[in-house]
């Protein structure tokens, strides 16, 4: 635009030739007339006819407006259901032209003083052979969002009672409970949820008023809230989990834990002084975590069985 508009100014304001402005500007003489006399290069049969789609037109518009990802063929559908006689195909193309474009979200990094917050998640590890069965194996982990120190443990499933474990052992690996513990909408956690009214599930209230940390789950749908442990995560699936041999649970849990000792807690701390190491952050970290109280949680896994005739008792698979 800007090239046409001193094309237009030197020919019609200063009266240069069309060969001077094309081999002042360095462009072609078609474009020098073609920015003059845009009317005359203009191909007939090239003016916009009317549509059949047009008097719907208005209510596509105040459609997607609301609902900016509906689907074109479902907008057809209420077309054609208020007297459209056109196809789908042209209610996609038009609809492909209009739709408005996704918002770009952006993102404030948030900072947490020392013990204030720790982050919570499962991550799934595929399955893991058990004699002649597969079982899924998963992993826990709790990181402190301030040292980036972080606790894992391997486990067979994903119930309650690991849940509340996977915590207990962390705060004592890392000597203390930071005072805000971050987790996803899961069963474990949250039983039901209204906006910001929020049931929680009680044995979690349990845990939280024994070692008195409160219980935040983050939005729904915003994982990014807790993306320290996500990263986490990620870090331990490619960095310590892949390509790794193991002979069975306990043999995987006791080289993670070499691994967080030798790897995890001496890297860099991300985000902050390049100079200063994740177990040097803790350290300075755990007098700042909530105390341990004199006995550790009950979660204990306790049910009932039955033996039939035999002295046999089923458990657990």
């Amino acid at each position: 635009p800007e090239q046409r508009a001193e094309i237009r100014r030197l020919y019609y304001a200063e009266h240069w030739r069309i060969g001077t402005i094309a081999t002042t500007l360095g462009v072609h003489h078609d474009t020098v007339r073609h920015a003059i006399d845009a009317d005359r290069f203009l191909r007939p049969g090239t003016q916009i006819r009317p549509s059949a789609l047009d008097p719907y037109k208005s209510l596509v518009l105040a459609t997607l407006e609301q609902y900016p990802r509906l689907r074109a063929t479902r907008l057809y559908e209420m077309l054609r259901t208020r007297g459209y006689p056109g196809s789908v195909v042209q209610v996609r193309r038009w609809v492909g032209t209009v739709r408005p474009a996704a918002r770009a979200e952006a993102y404030l990094r948030l900072e947490t003083l020392p013990g204030a917050q720790g982050q919570v998640d499962w991550g799934n590890f595929g399955a893991f052979p058990v004699g002649h069965a597969r079982r899924v194996l998963s992993c826990f982990v709790l990181v402190l969002s301030w040292s980036r120190a972080v606790y894992a443990r391997f486990a067979l499933d994903q119930t309650l009672e690991s849940f509340l474990r996977g915590h207990v052992e962390a705060f004592a690996a890392l000597g203390g409970a930071p005072r805000i513990v971050l987790y996803d909408n899961l069963k474990s956690v949250v039983l039901d949820r209204a906006g910001d009214h929020i049931r929680f599930h009680p044995r979690v209230l349990e845990l939280a008023g024994h070692y008195h940390f409160a219980p935040q789950p983050c939005a729904p749908y915003r994982g990014n809230e807790k993306g320290k442990v996500e990263r986490m995560i990620q870090y331990l699936r490619h960095s310590f989990f892949a390509a790794r041999r193991f002979r069975s649970l306990d043999d995987l849990n006791a080289q993670l834990a070499r691994w967080i000792a030798d790897v995890a807690h001496t890297r860099p701390l991300p985000g902050g002084a390049r100079d200063r190491l994740v177990r040097e952050a803790l350290t300075e970290e755990q007098p700042r975590l909530l105390p341990l109280p004199a006995h550790p949680f009950a979660c204990a896994l306790v049910r009932p069985a039955v033996s039939g005739k035999t002295p046999y008792l089923r458990f657990d698979g």
